[in-house]
């Protein structure tokens, strides 16, 4: 049964089977009908937030085994990406290394119900949000559903294309470059009919290390807009308000 690899058997870990309205990513508005499965860093023992070990179901052994080696290839590929960033910003292509030495990751994966009938905004695939991150590396299948808001405050449909991810900018670079590049506002809503299935990965960076506007992207007419943060205490922040089992913590 799914419940036997509840999140909150792996306490501040945040591993395993979480049920719909289990979380909610705009616990103010929304709450989210989806059911997740998260992985991340395999570790033998609990080491504290976003680390310890995965839960995997006993009767799988080919999904854990294809699961953590997707894991491993996002984590490659996210790296990969931050190059280009960083020397989109004049930085030395290995300037996000030292920050993610052993960094924070999550391989999600996510079934979302569809939903018939009137649908409100009390109740939908995922609440609206940004992610917590650098960045979301996201392969979903052909349903759609993903709604992205542009600039002028819209829902735009993030139709799927065959063969690609969808990337998005997470909270730390919104930071790092002083709004620069945003974390843009997304959420789901399943009216298709059938079930959705998407596979995002997060990846973020090491739990202390410190993310503040970089000095080449404060500037008078755009000045520093965010105090220093460490990653871990900002990701954990975001995920105590949307879990039931951290409440209390």
């Amino acid at each position: 049964h799914k419940m036997e690899l509840h999140v909150s058997k792996s306490d501040v870990a945040l591993r395993g089977y979480i049920e719909p309205f289990g979380e909610n990513t705009d616990p103010g508005k929304t709450k989210d009908l989806k059911e997740c499965f998260d992985i991340g860093p395999e570790r033998p023992s609990l080491e504290g937030p976003f680390f310890g070990p995965n839960q995997w179901p006993s009767t799988l052994p080919e999904f854990s085994e294809l699961t953590y080696a997707y894991h491993q290839k996002m984590v490659i590929l996210a790296k990969t990406l931050l190059k280009g960033i960083a020397l989109s910003l004049d930085l030395q292509e290995n300037h996000f290394e030292k920050l993610m030495r052993n960094p924070i990751s999550i391989q999600r994966l996510l079934h979302y119900p569809p939903q018939g009938g009137y649908v409100g905004e009390n109740i939908i695939g995922i609440g609206a949000h940004t992610d917590y991150g650098n960045l979301t590396i996201l392969a979903q299948d052909d349903v759609g559903g993903l709604q992205v808001m542009n600039r002028e405050g819209d829902w735009v449909e993030g139709t799927p294309i065959h063969g690609t991810f969808v990337i998005n900018i997470g909270d730390l670079i919104q930071r790092l470059t002083n709004d620069l590049y945003l974390a843009n506002m997304h959420r789901v809503v399943n009216t298709s009919g059938r079930e959705r299935y998407s596979i995002p990965f997060f990846i973020d960076a090491d739990f202390n290390s410190v993310i503040e506007p970089l000095a080449s992207c404060v500037t008078d007419s755009n000045p520093r807009r965010y105090k220093l943060v460490t990653c871990g205490e900002h990701k954990f922040g975001r995920f105590a308000a949307s879990y039931a089992h951290l409440a209390k913590a």
